[in-house]
């Protein structure tokens, strides 16, 4: 069925409510179609193509063109899946009708495996693509489908710079929070930077720094995959505690032998202070919301990188204040992995002292997280109490959070709300003020009458980001339980990529995202309810205060 990426995606859910008599249209639909999404997800499609016919003979959905939309589409979906190759080729062409295709939503969709070789279906889309020609050429053309080069012509330089300037002109969402950007005087004083730049390495990060002049987490400059496979890494990690980098993990058994273990300091690196060097050589290359994602970024994520050729010189102060001075070796993602380490799980469960089930959600990246959580609901269900830990999850699909928030309680409750910009040339020819679309928050609705009622907790931090937050706004506003930890990233939303010559690409932030009450949390972070931040001496000693918090706060709430 057809998904709205990020966070405005109807969630697949439990049984049908009797429709009131007065009840308000859109949320009827909004019911019936979550509960055409579970039926769909149970393979009982000949029951969600009763609620999608009756949605589709609807009169009020004839005047809703976003909602119609769905309909057909999931309706050919459901036709597809149960094998009515007629009903399927024939709802489809309705759809197209009305303008409401796109041959890549076709092609790129599992449902219609079962039409896909059918004269009809292959004959709609090539229709679809003879249709879509004059915007595939207006917005994606191949012309900046360019090679790679060691050194770029200078005429695509200027190209590719000006192709992320006017994307982003007309498709970044938080100019309006830009006060005093000047973006086209930005755009014209990094002209003669990019012409001249030596190579297509110097080329990029001149247009990483220009991009990150948005202050936008969501939006960001991607090298080509010529230029990444050159890159890497020390076999460590860092982390930063109250604003100063420590060695947090060490992969390489090499450098164990050599003294490089978890808590050591770094003092410089390539001799400069190490403050000095993030804040000179990686901060201005990065599109960040808030500051301390800018900071996890500059001092966690990208700190030691840089070309796999160049080792990296640290020094390194370990808690006697003995200083020590280590070149470490850069190593290639591939041969990292194969040096022995513990195996990182999107998806971890296990029972802590007192019976508290802890769930840690790395990653909402694919639906097995939520298949994961379902399938050992039943354990969870018998303990007293639950944490759930997202302050590694750097996002992914919003749907798979708030399917599991969806364990959580027996009754509806709200997604997010959103707005894009509405930029209507005609209406800057008559001199008005560009407007807004918007969309309110969308209801979710329960998985059944018996949810997880026990008290819960949420953990997050800094690189707590995109859907992962989308997850921690929606179970704040719930009021299901606490959130414990430091503010997180700050950033969502739905980007849009956007190729450069040379083979790499643009995203740019489309979105703009609020509680489901309208309180912002992007540039902001969201706010713990308790906060805890890690100090120094607790990480040295392997402590994690604020996982220990949480268990207090449980321990309370009994």
């Amino acid at each position: 069925m057809n998904r709205r990426t990020c966070c405005v995606a109807y969630l697949a859910i439990l049984l049908t409510i009797p429709i009131a008599a007065q009840e308000p249209f859109q949320k009827y639909y909004e019911r019936q179609s979550a509960e055409a999404g579970r039926l769909h997800s149970q393979k009982e499609y000949a029951k969600s193509i009763a609620i999608l016919q009756e949605l589709k003979l609807r009169p009020e959905l004839q005047t809703a063109d976003d909602e119609f939309q769905h309909v057909l589409y999931n309706l050919a979906c459901e036709y597809s899946l149960a094998g009515d190759r007629d009903k399927a080729t024939a709802t489809l062409q309705d759809a197209f009708g009305k303008g409401f295709l796109s041959s890549a939503s076709l092609n790129g969709d599992s449902d219609f495996d079962n039409i896909r070789n059918d004269q009809r279906f292959t004959q709609l889309v090539k229709e679809l693509q003879i249709r879509e020609r004059p915007q595939q050429l207006l917005w994606n053309s191949t012309a900046w489908q360019t090679p790679f080069r060691e050194d770029l012509p200078e005429t695509e330089k200027i190209a590719g710079l000006s192709r992320l300037w006017s994307e982003a002109k007309f498709n970044f969402v938080f100019f309006s929070r830009r006060d005093g950007l000047d973006w086209d005087a930005q755009y014209i004083s990094y002209l003669p930077r990019v012409q001249a730049t030596k190579s297509t390495f110097e080329y990029y990060r001149v247009l990483a720094k220009f991009c990150a002049q948005l202050h936008d987490g969501h939006t960001n400059v991607n090298y080509p995959e010529e230029l990444g496979e050159r890159l890497g890494w020390p076999a460590l990690t860092t982390k930063l505690v109250q604003g100063r980098v420590f060695i947090d993990s060490v992969r390489d058994p090499a450098l164990i032998e050599r003294g490089l273990v978890r808590g050591l300091e770094v003092q410089t690196v390539d001799e400069l202070p190490v403050r000095e060097y993030g804040e000179k050589n990686i901060a201005p290359m990065i599109g960040a919301s808030t500051r301390q994602d800018l900071e996890v970024r500059t001092f966690e994520v990208r700190l030691l990188g840089g070309p796999l050729d160049q080792p990296v010189t640290l020094e390194l102060r370990d808690a006697q204040g003995k200083i020590r001075k280590s070149i470490v070796p850069r190593m290639s993602g591939a041969n990292a992995d194969k040096l022995p380490h513990a195996p990182w799980k999107e998806f971890e469960y296990k029972v802590l002292p007192g019976n508290i089930a802890y769930v840690a959600l790395r990653s909402f990246g694919n639906d097995a997280v939520a298949k994961d959580f379902a399938a050992v609901f039943a354990e969870i269900q018998k303990s007293e109490g639950l944490i759930l830990d997202v302050r590694e999850n750097g996002g992914g699909s919003s749907n798979v959070g708030w399917e599991i928030l969806g364990f959580l309680t027996d009754k509806p409750f709200s997604g997010t709300q959103w707005r894009t910009r509405n930029y209507r040339p005609s209406y800057r020819a008559w001199g008005q003020t560009e407007k807004w679309f918007s969309q309110g928050a969308s209801k979710l609705l329960a998985h059944g009458p018996d949810p997880y009622r026990k008290p819960v907790v949420v953990l997050i931090g800094a690189p707590t980001f995109s859907a992962a937050e989308d997850f921690a706004v929606v179970f704040d506003a719930m009021k299901r339980g606490k959130i414990i930890g430091e503010p997180s990233g700050g950033s969502t939303g739905q980007p849009l990529s956007v190729a450069l010559p040379g083979g790499g690409s643009v995203r740019i932030c489309t979105k703009h995202d609020r509680y489901p009450d309208g309180k912002e949390f992007v540039g902001v972070g969201i706010q713990p309810n308790i906060v805890v931040r890690l100090a120094v001496e607790d990480f040295r000693a392997g402590r994690d205060t604020v996982l220990e918090a949480a268990i207090r706060e449980l321990q309370r709430a009994k």
